[in-house]
């Protein structure tokens, strides 16, 4: 496959950043957008700094193996930025212009709430059961595409006409809705998710109209609310005592939640809140007088029923788990970045859940503006409460009297002294882990004369370090000699995906599940009048192309930049992997594996670097000195059998790999305490200072005010950096009871700060993935439990602590003299 490049690396940049910007200031539903690997378009963006120009257009890293060739499908849970990236119909043409390749992975632009646009990666892809035969297939389409649409397809492709069919919502291989082809919604509002099982029934007597009973369908059987006597028989108390007299059969709030594909951030979350006395308290009961529908900042009000609805579900009888489709369809719809089968942060969907159903419930329905006035040496109290008095005039829900405090925050300019005070509110706290400054990676070095083959050393290097950092680390691990030199390279899919030459970029480029190899040489073997040779390994086969037939790891070395017979290649290869032979010395000479060997079986072939084909090694064979020339040896029987390269061609080890032991442990105290500790702004984020008239990197401290009867504590366990993306797997010793911040709060009003544990997010594993779980407290048995999913148990408090704690939910413990006072309103 040839490439056509007639334009400059920086003339093709100049012309995909036109593109994409034309097409930013085009967008309308419909749009095509293409997915690319974004292994291969890193690579073109990057080629400026690198020799050669990269090959075609490579998406098999992204697709599905098991997918058809003729229809590839993406594989699941990949995440835009890091495994692909999404470029407009006119860059495609262009890159396949010049780079040709692919495949093709086209999908469309969608518009989302708010006219706010998304490409739609993931269309839904349904399960369709035939009744009549069992017989299965897949259909795929757009969850914004109609009810009537489905029909269609399914009809045109099952050969039955439309008046006799009849979909049905097949959700865990029962019939639960009906689905109406004469509808209008489409199948997101009909609660089809990924991976759902729908059911073709075909009634030969069926005439043209449909009996659309709700028989089945239990969003037609949703109340707006419950009645008041049904609340108040079903809520925990807002002491923790259930008013209701049930025995051990009645018992609930254990109800798990359906995973609907990969939505355990989503379980987890919802479980923490469904176990918040408040808000059971709250959803329970008639809250509809409180929907605020023309709220601009909120879902009309559709998030908050949703959630109404889910909480009555988690608390009616019964320990059967509920399937949150309904939720989770308004979830996808008012918040997309949470589609698909992605994993997700449940702190994120916690964050988005607080603040919609805020602006769903908020009784402020006209906002004033007012303008804050500066503190202008007032008491603190005095300016804390005319700012709570601003925020609560705009902001007025059972979110903002349960769940917002508010924190003091002091900015001193280090030229002039001078100081600000605000007071600004909070949903929750996201604390600081302590993080080591070092990092632990390891690289595989590999030895280019022949004399030893592989030894992977593992070093600890600066977390902010440089290549040059590594490399030194490496060298003097492995006893690198003055006149021999390493070079370090990231292996990939049996390649050299990239070559590392420069000393200076950042190791946060380099990623924990990264394959880094060093390639020891001697001086002599590298510089002018040398060029690189890369050896890739590739069983026999009898066709010319090269994709997907390679195994083992990439050898490297320096040769002649002049003209090498085959017998010159032979012996080079010969000579690389005589560290493999069965029958080598122990000293593992390249002349006492090839003494007496004056013929050589390999079959050579020279990898084109702009295709993946293969060509016949010329007998006059020129390596090209300013770029790696990649050879292919082909390997039969007889290479296998004189050569172990099951042992020294597989397994080679990642940067990182994560164990379970915990090395730290820390308090939560000490980690609420980095939060509020006194640090200079970032230099991105400098502060204009009233008297100075200049931007200062000003000194900021924070303070806590005023608590909020549920307070919660985000744990920052997930470090990110533009290439790296990592976890703390810190301890946190955090209190059960009596979690007293007193001495953290300057307000001195006499409320309570005496805290005590009722939930906890917890997450498993590690980047990109895992996953989540919740512990609960239920109240009125006072014993904890834990949320798996669909699975629910009763777990021991002691065994609640663990380093995989992400969210702690904490409720106010009153005083007797407040206990006594609410008793009496």
């Amino acid at each position: 496959m040839e490439t056509h490049v007639p334009c400059t690396l920086e003339e093709e940049r100049r012309i995909v950043t036109e593109l994409i910007s034309e097409a930013g200031d085009n967008l309308k539903e419909g749009n095509l957008y293409f997915v690319i690997s974004n292994r291969w378009y890193t690579s073109w963006q990057r080629s400026s700094r690198e020799p050669t120009r990269p090959g075609p257009i490579d998406n098999h890293d992204i697709i599905d193996t098991q997918s058809d060739a003729s229809d590839p499908q993406l594989c699941r849970r990949l995440e835009e930025g890091v495994d692909y990236v999404l470029v407009p119909q006119q860059v495609w043409k262009k890159l396949v212009e010049w780079y040709k390749g692919g495949p093709t992975i086209q999908r469309k632009l969608i518009c989302q709430r708010f006219q706010s646009y998304s490409v739609e990666v993931y269309p839904l892809c349904l399960k369709l059961t035939d009744s009549r035969d069992k017989s299965s297939a897949t259909i795929r389409l757009s969850k914004q595409a109609s009810v009537g649409l489905l029909y269609e397809l399914v009809c045109s492709a099952r050969g039955v006409s439309k008046e006799k069919a009849r979909i049905w919502d097949y959700f865990e291989k029962k019939k639960s809705v009906l689905l109406d082809p004469s509808s209008e919604r489409t199948l997101e509002e009909s609660c089809l998710q990924v991976d759902h099982d729908i059911l073709l029934e075909v009634d030969e007597n069926a005439s043209s109209k449909y009996d659309m009973s709700s028989a089945g369908n239990e969003l037609a059987l949703v109340p707006v609310g419950p009645t008041r006597s049904d609340a108040t028989n079903t809520t925990p108390g807002a002491n923790g005592h259930s008013s209701s007299g049930f025995g051990e059969r009645e018992k609930r709030g254990l109800r798990g939640l359906h995973n609907l594909g990969n939505t355990c951030f989503m379980n987890s979350t919802l479980q923490c809140l469904a176990h918040t006395p408040p808000f059971v308290d709250y959803f329970l009961k008639d809250y509809s007088d409180d929907i605020n529908e023309d709220n601009p900042l909120g879902m009309r009000g559709e998030l908050a029923t949703a959630v109404g609805e889910l909480l009555r579900k988690l608390w009616s009888s019964g320990k059967n788990a509920v399937a949150p489709r309904f939720f989770k369809t308004k979830l996808d719809r008012f918040a997309p970045q949470f589609s698909g089968y992605n994993q997700h942060d449940c702190q994120e969907v916690l964050s988005f859940l607080l603040d919609g159903l805020h602006e769903d419930l908020n009784k402020v329905k006209q906002k004033t503006y007012t303008e804050s006035k500066d503190s202008d040496g007032r008491p603190d109290d005095e300016v804390a409460e005319e700012m709570w008095k601003y925020h609560k005039a705009r902001n007025d829900s059972v979110i903002v009297d349960v769940c917002q405090g508010q924190y003091k925050s002091t900015l001193v300019c280090p030229d002039c002294g001078k100081f600000s005070i605000t007071f600004d509110p909070f949903m929750y706290l996201t604390l600081p882990l302590p993080t080591s400054l070092t990092r632990s990676m390891t690289v595989s070095v590999f030895y280019g004369d022949g004399n030893r083959f592989r030894t992977p050393y593992t070093v600890t290097v600066p977390k902010d370090g440089s290549l040059g950092d590594l490399s030194n680390a490496i060298g003097a691990a492995c006893g690198l000699k003055d006149d021999e030199s390493l070079l370090l390279a990231d292996v990939y899919a049996h390649k050299v995906y990239k070559y590392l030459e420069t000393p200076l970029l950042s190791l946060s480029e380099i990623r924990d599940n990264d394959r880094i190899v060093a390639y020891r040489f001697n001086q002599m073997h590298r510089g002018p009048g040398k060029a690189k040779l890369e050896i890739l390994h590739s069983e026999q086969k009898q066709d010319a192309e090269i994709s997907g037939k390679l195994f083992g790891i990439p050898l490297v070395t320096y040769v002649n930049s002049e003209r090498h017979s085959g017998s010159d290649i032979d012996a080079i290869i010969s000579g690389l992997l005589s560290p493999l032979h069965r029958t080598h010395s122990s000293s593992g000479s390249l002349e006492d594996t090839t003494v007496g060997e004056k013929e050589f079986s390999f079959s050579v072939f020279w990898l084109d670097r702009y295709s993946s084909s293969l060509k016949p090694l010329e007998s006059d064979f020129v390596p090209n000195p300013l770029s790696a020339t990649r050879l292919v040896v082909k390997w039969d029987e007889k290479e296998h059998e004189k050569y172990d390269s099951s042992s020294y061609l597989n397994d080679l080890p990642e940067v990182y790999k994560a164990t379970s032991s915990v090395a730290e442990k820390v308090s939560l105290f000490s980690c609420l305490e980095a939060f509020l500790a006194e640090e200079p702004l970032g230099p991105d984020d400098m502060w204009c200072c009233p008297a100075c008239k200049e931007h200062r990197q000003a000194n900021k401290k924070l303070n806590l005010w005023k608590l909020p009867e549920i307070l919660v504590f985000h744990l920052k366990r997930f470090a990110y950096t533009r290439f790296l993306k990592s976890k703390i797997d810190t301890f946190v010793d955090f209190p059960i009871h009596d979690l007293d911040l007193s001495k953290y709060v300057k307000n001195k009003e006499g409320e309570s700060y005496l805290y005590e544990l009722y939930a906890i997010s917890n997450h498993y594993g590690g980047m990109g993935g895992g996953h989540y779980t919740a512990y609960a407290k239920l109240m009125d048995e006072n014993k904890w439990y834990e949320f798996d999913d669909s699975r629910v148990s009763p777990i021991d408090e002691p065994k609640i602590k663990s380093p995989a704690a992400y969210v702690l939910f904490y409720r106010r413990v009153r005083s007797e003299s407040e206990a006594s006072s609410m008793d009496e309103d």
